[in-house]
């Protein structure tokens, strides 16, 4: 019998990812139906979607470095083309920025493979454990890295995703930026990190440093998004900062945290961005200041961004609080090795939480609470909810956020993160799920017992109005949720912060291309058609070379 796990690994970690692409590939694939349809004019995209879940289980499931890097390759060109099949007009311009920031890592990680070759005389991952105690083994382990950083989307590699959350068609987002990449991203991350490599703690930090950062600075930026997709893109870039805070605490329920938490966001955020898509696909719009006022019209959609927004947003008993309250354990399990950084990591994870809360209350209310705009109002007939290809995958997913949160020990824990990290846990913090979910019932039932009594007493009706404006009269008072938070704008730093974000100086495709077409400029300048000059920097070029060799 042939013997391939020198090219093929099935263990707990690779299983964890495998089921969860299939299980999202699947979810994607029913939703593309009613969002795309079927037809001549879709095969294409089809095909895109079912090659990329193929070739992300080869990724997960490789034991041999370029076994992995062809597969990854690959999916970067899955990633162009399906981005491209956006009708966006800046589409195309942002799947090529894409392809360059991926391409451009892959190369990297190329680079990465190399040096662990020479280093170790060997591809197959399994058959290494390399110290960072030289500067070739801590330069291959960032070559990798970096690649994974891109593929989920952490700053300073994150440009990509909230524009192709912008540009790309809603379930191509859902599938990729949401869900896949991230899985495919911290994958890799957690491989080498606990597999491939010797971590230190100077590599720890630097990875808790990263992840910190990533998690406040996409956070700042969503808040101030007046585009769905765009807010929602960028609070896919904050969250992949909390799963490098958990496994760059490197230790056990600080990277089952991380792990965990890589589960959850693809749960509530696929569950956001198919809303979202239902959103868009009933309201022909996905800008925050024509919407408004849609609960009555879509209260499924409504029910399930709730859900999603709570859960991603870490309030019990919801997934998303049960792989946080995790992770601050985990942080502070580093305060055993000594020093103060864990109260910055421990500040920025929390902190974040609140800014993610603030922001999609800011999106509920210009989405479902809020007053109508006049789009929605003009909308009128075309308004309802979407068909069950589209909400069927929601509610799904809603499910998932509430059973990951209630039996977060018993069914996530239990069946796949524990069994992935092969190490036992401690809790060192209490949470009862259980008991939090029935106290949070019953407080529930008495609200709604206390509104019920509040109704039996006659009231009277009036129109809506904001401050003692008449709604109906002065429409312009409607107050549409888009500007929440800009005052934050004015503040000091931030105004310079944001100014900067707006001009895309953070951007590094954008920094990339100016400081490419600045030297094309010069070389222009260069090659100016005259002979003697041409001359000159041959023998100025003959001189620099016989300097460096002959020296």
């Amino acid at each position: 019998m042939t013997d391939y796990t020198w090219l093929v690994r099935v263990d707990n970690l690779s299983l964890l990812a495998g089921i969860f692409i299939g299980f999202f590939s699947l979810l994607t694939m029913l939703y593309s139906i009613g969002f795309v349809g079927t037809g001549k004019k879709t095969n294409s995209y089809y095909i895109y979607v079912i090659l990329t879940a193929l070739f992300s289980i080869g990724a997960v499931f490789a034991n041999n470095l370029l076994l992995l890097i062809v597969c990854w390759g690959l999916l970067g060109m899955l990633l162009y083309l399906l981005i491209g099949q956006g009708t966006s007009k800046r589409s195309s311009y942002t799947a090529k920025k894409t392809f360059i920031i991926i391409g451009g890592t892959d190369a990297l990680m190329l680079m990465g493979i190399a040096i662990v070759w020479k280093i170790t005389g060997s591809l197959q991952m399994d058959n290494m454990m390399i110290s960072l105690s030289n500067r070739p083994a801590v330069l291959a382990y960032l070559c990798l890295a970096i690649g994974a950083f891109a593929k989920a989307g952490a700053m300073p590699l994150h440009t990509w995703v909230p524009d192709t959350a912008e540009d790309a068609p809603t379930p191509v987002t859902a599938f990729l930026p949401a869900s896949l990449d991230k899985i495919l991203g911290i994958y890799l991350l957690a491989r080498i990190s606990l597999g491939m490599f010797i971590m230190d703690s100077a590599m720890n930090t630097f990875l808790m440093a990263l992840g910190s950062f990533t998690i406040v600075a996409a956070v700042m930026m969503a808040l101030v998004q007046h585009d769905l997709k765009r807010l929602l893109g960028y609070h896919a870039v904050s969250q992949v900062g909390y799963m490098i805070l958990g496994i760059g605490t490197g230790n056990p329920i600080g990277i089952a945290a991380g792990l965990f938490h890589l589960i959850n966001n693809a749960i509530y955020k696929s569950c956001l961005f198919f809303t979202g898509g239902a959103v868009e696909k009933k309201a022909g719009t996905t800008d925050l200041d024509k919407l408004g006022g849609l609960i009555k019209f879509m209260p499924i959609s409504f029910a399930t961004f709730l859900v999603a927004s709570l859960a991603i947003s870490g309030v019990p008993p919801f997934n998303g609080f049960a792989s946080k309250w995790m992770l601050y354990q985990g942080i502070i399990e580093t305060a055993r090795s000594g020093g103060y950084l864990w109260i910055i990591w421990l500040v920025a994870a929390m902190f974040g939480s609140a800014l993610t809360l603030a922001s999609f209350m800011k999106l509920l209310h210009a989405i479902f609470l809020g007053q109508p705009s006049d789009n929605i109002k003009q909308a009128g007939s075309r308004l309802g909810e979407v068909g069950p290809a589209m909400w069927v995958p929601s509610v799904i997913l809603a499910g998932l956020c509430v059973v990951f949160g209630v039996f977060a020990y018993k069914i996530p824990l239990g069946m796949f993160i524990i069994p992935s990290i092969g190490r036992g846990l401690s809790y060192p913090g209490i949470w009862s799920p259980g008991l939090a979910t029935w106290l949070l019932l019953g407080g529930i039932f008495i609200g709604i017992m206390i509104y019920l009594l509040g109704t039996a007493v006659k009231t009277r009706q009036v129109d809506a109005f904001v401050g003692g404006e008449d709604l109906e009269n002065q429409p312009d008072m409607r107050v549409s949720g888009t500007g929440f938070y800009n005052s934050i704008q004015d503040i000091g730093v931030l105004r310079w912060m944001y100014n900067m974000a707006e001009k895309k100086n953070f951007d590094i495709y954008d920094i990339g291309t100016r400081i490419t077409f600045g030297f094309n400029s010069l070389l222009r300048h260069l090659h100016n058609g005259v002979l003697p000059t041409y001359l000159a920097w041959c023998i100025l070029g003959m001189a620099v070379l016989f300097f460096v060799l002959l020296r």
